[in-house]
């Protein structure tokens, strides 16, 4: 089964989520640190786009239903959790910068995804911007917490964890939770520009820059 495809534009690399509503669960994150492990082992600068080739979902989030289901809820708590954490706060501290363009639905653990990115850009028309956590009965892990904290205004992100509400582009951005809000056709090729003039950076400097802008995580390493 396919989870994603990964190419290279020049210093960009994209990263297409190909698996419908693009469900994390083990074999997605295998391929996720397969592709992260061959961005990070390629030299020079360099920068990152994620999308997904649907046109209705960026990202559901966890798996629930399969791994629950094939696996119980003890494995999704004591073992898939702490390997989603993982991945995200890799993310969070990826030496890269990162610009997510957002074509669908992002709920949940893709909204925690898209949170950790350096840039986000959003379907104006399409797709609504979610953590349902609270209402689901999952709560954040600290980690989790910290990559929430990340939107840029500190007021909208607690509302949307305290309360689920879910966002389209057009009230994302009005909340600061966004960049920018575009139409489908403008969504990516804008995001490959933006990568592009971040991938001029140093890609040494840009990583400490981030890493320690983003000091809270220090603690989870």
């Amino acid at each position: 089964m396919s989870y994603l495809e990964l190419t290279r534009e020049g210093a960009v690399w994209l990263l297409t989520l190909t698996n419908a509503d693009n469900r994390f669960n083990d074999d997605s994150l295998d391929a996720w640190g397969a592709a992260l492990d061959s961005i990070e082992a390629a030299e020079g600068n360099a920068a990152l786009v994620i999308t997904s080739s649907d046109a209705k979902f960026f990202s559901n989030g966890i798996d629930l239903e399969g791994i629950v289901g094939s696996k119980g809820m003890g494995y999704l708590l004591s073992s898939f959790v702490p390997r989603l954490d993982a991945f995200l706060l890799r993310m969070a501290r990826f030496p890269l910068p990162v610009v997510v363009a957002i074509n669908g639905h992002c709920y949940a653990g893709g909204a925690l995804l898209a949170a950790t990115a350096d840039v986000r850009l959003m379907r104006v028309d399409r797709g609504r911007f979610c953590f349902p956590e609270v209402d689901i009965k999952l709560p954040f892990t600290e980690n989790m917490t910290e990559i929430v904290k990340l939107l840029p205004n500190a007021a909208s992100a607690w509302q949307m964890a305290a309360t689920g509400v879910a966002w389209g582009g057009e009230e994302a951005l009005a909340r600061g939770v966004i960049d920018q809000a575009l139409g489908e056709a403008e969504l990516l090729p804008t995001a490959m520009a933006i990568a592009a003039g971040l991938a001029k950076k140093d890609r040494v400097t840009y990583g400490v820059i981030k890493r320690r802008w983003r000091s809270a995580f220090e603690r989870f390493v």
